[in-house]
């Protein structure tokens, strides 16, 4: 893999830009049965002949939004989007503790995602990702990298348990406080595993337990991305209840799982990358995902290229954007 030291790219390509995307609204969008009384909800927009294209939101748990579209070229991408098992416009949705979500594990959305595919007719499509998207995107393209042209990620995270420990643990050393009150919420007697014991209290038949859980959950997430340049307050506590609650249900569930992975799994692998062009965007001051695991993957991946933005963390920033607009770009016409 190769580390380019970036620079912005310039304010005549960045207002050229932000005038260029405004991605149409979906010209196609559906629910898709994908057993297990789960039903995915997807969508399509940009060209309908355009090359096709998959961007994987974040959480998990989060479900996808608009703008997830605005980097790619409405008139030379089919942008397909997709809410993952339990949350967003999917159903059952998490937050309803009745759903069952034994069912929603990472082999389950593998098997989700060439469902998806196989419905409508694509061959190989251009996988994108962020966050626990590049996670997805990564283990994808592992198991099917026929299937993929080209992978293209931002704030990498392979979801070891190690990093989830830095997150969920080694971050406390930057935020002593916040991370007291992360803690307290857990009885004393399981504050060994943090992970299992939120997982845990996110299926407590008492609601007002379950809220005070996933607000716990998202005070501490939104304190580790406090400190980037970007930031923006209460990112992840700023949703609607129901959307906090299935968020952190699905999030605990694979974190206290490990996400169905062996540990290193993903990087091990990444030899069945060969022949993928990739590249990784990956924010220098990114707390929540450092950039170790993005140097290692584009190390043991032989088409990867590795951009490190001095200015951004995990969050979307002006330069990240722009460089994701550009690989996005290049990747148009192959």
């Amino acid at each position: 893999g190769r580390l380019r030291r970036v620079y912005p790219l310039g304010k005549k390509f960045r207002r050229e830009l932000l005038e260029y995307y405004q991605m149409p609204e979906p010209y196609l969008h559906c629910m898709l049965d994908v057993g297990d009384e789960n039903y995915i909800y997807w969508n399509v927009s940009g060209n309908p002949k355009g090359k096709p294209a998959l961007f994987l939101h974040g959480g998990p748990g989060q479900g996808s939004s608009p703008g997830m579209r605005r980097g790619f070229n409405p008139t030379k991408y089919r942008v397909v989007l997709f809410d993952q098992r339990g949350c967003g416009r999917s159903r059952s949705h998490a937050s309803d503790p009745t759903t069952e979500i034994r069912h929603n594990t990472t082999p389950h959305l593998l098997r989700d995602m060439e469902h998806l595919r196989e419905h409508l007719g694509i061959e190989r499509w251009l996988v994108c990702g962020g966050s626990w998207g590049s996670t997805l995107a990564l283990a994808y393209a592992q198991s099917f990298p026929h299937r993929v042209s080209q992978i293209v990620l931002t704030s990498i995270t392979t979801s070891q348990r190690s990093e989830a420990y830095w997150l969920y643990n080694g971050a406390a050393k930057f935020f002593p406080e916040e991370f007291e009150a992360f803690e307290s919420v857990v009885p004393a007697s399981e504050r060994g595993n943090l992970l299992s014991a939120y997982a845990r209290l996110m299926e407590h038949p008492d609601h007002e337990i379950r809220a005070q859980t996933a607000n716990a959950w998202c005070a501490w997430e939104d304190a580790i991305v406090s400190l980037e340049p970007n930031a923006k307050p209460n990112l992840y506590s700023n949703q609607p209840s129901t959307d906090v609650l299935g968020f952190v249900r699905i999030c605990t569930h694979y974190a206290a799982n490990g996400a169905w992975l062996e540990e290193g799994e993903l990087l091990r692998n990444a030899e069945r990358l060969a022949g993928i062009p990739g590249v990784l965007i990956h924010g220098r001051l990114d707390l929540s995902c450092p950039l170790d695991i993005p140097w290692q993957l584009a190390r043991a991946w032989p088409n990867a290229e590795l951009i490190a933005l001095a200015d951004s963390g995990h969050q979307a920033s002006d330069s990240k954007r722009e460089h994701l607009i550009a690989t996005l770009d290049r990747f148009a016409d192959h």
